[in-house]
């Protein structure tokens, strides 16, 4: 049976409400503060579960990182693949304006911290066509691929932050793109849904790649196909999850061979849930909620 792995980032998520984003140079006054557990590591990993699949977490908890073993077990997610060290976790501050848009501002800890020893310490319990799901917060980004690639695994990547650290990487063993359109715009050097997908199959053009628009849903292409997968209607609370939500049930989706019209659909759905309640991994729906969840039509 397929073994999914993902190698991403544990944060401590400090999330602000505040009546606006803060401009440069500005002050502004926030009217509430909570603390979740996320990153987007961690959210995707709590996603896969909550679709219904064994998921291991791989990666590094700091000193104060109980909360996070804690919370895996209490959601299926293994966490036998995460080195504890000395030191402080990652955490976000996230500011949440009053229309539910949000501005994130990271803070690395353990996340960049990953060695190469235990990377393939890691990776001797995979084998070909395991799933291998990354992000970039995380160091190493680059060595994780080739190691894994090597391997004979499948590579999903969701490519954010994107920075000279994706530039690096042999992007050409990726299987899997899961982009949003910022993502998208600094991979293409386009904004435009069209012409960042038309980039992507130029140079990847055995790819497959997910390209997600809000609340203008998401589009989904190969070398053979393209699929359009609206957006289902949900009031917006809190947009932090909703990719990471929406990654992890098409994972699911994929690792059950499941058709990618039906992955993309359960995917949009958990993300429409996930985006209507407050908080990262706490967001997440379970595959119950999800298949309960209405149609477009």
């Amino acid at each position: 049976m397929m073994k999914i792995l993902n190698y991403g980032s544990l944060n401590y998520d400090y999330v602000y409400t505040v009546p606006h984003i803060a401009a440069e140079g500005e002050t502004i006054s926030a009217e509430g503060m909570e603390c979740h557990l996320g990153g987007k590591g961690l959210n995707q990993s709590v996603a896969i579960a909550r679709a219904g699949s064994r998921v291991y977490q791989g990666g590094a908890a700091g000193s104060d990182g109980d909360r996070f073993f804690e919370f895996c077990a209490a959601n299926g997610v293994s966490t036998e693949f995460i080195e504890r060290m000395e030191g402080a976790c990652g955490c976000a501050f996230i500011q949440v304006d009053s229309s539910s848009e949000n501005c994130i501002v990271l803070y690395s800890g353990t996340n960049k911290r990953q060695s190469r020893e235990h990377i393939d310490q890691v990776l001797e319990s995979f084998e070909e066509g395991d799933l291998l799901i990354l992000q970039n917060e995380i160091n190493e980004l680059p060595y994780l691929i080739d190691r894994a690639y090597e391997r004979g695994m499948r590579i999903v990547l969701n490519p954010s932050p994107y920075n000279s650290q994706v530039e690096e990487s042999d992007l050409n063993k990726i299987e899997f793109f899961l982009l949003n359109e910022v993502e998208g715009e600094q991979i293409s050097g386009s904004r435009e849904p069209e012409k960042i997908l038309s980039y992507m199959k130029r140079r990847f053009p055995e790819a497959k790649v997910v390209l997600t628009l809000g609340s203008q849903g998401a589009i989904y292409q190969d070398s053979r196909q393209k699929i359009c997968q609206p957006a289902f209607p949900a009031p917006a609370v809190d947009t932090t999850a909703a990719g990471d939500t929406f990654t992890g049930y098409f994972i699911h989706g994929i690792a059950c061979q499941d058709s990618v019209r039906k992955s993309l659909e359960s995917a949009a759905k958990a993300a429409a849930i996930a985006v209507s309640r407050k908080g990262a991994a706490d967001s997440i729906p379970w595959a119950g909620e999800v298949e309960a969840f209405g149609s477009l039509e």
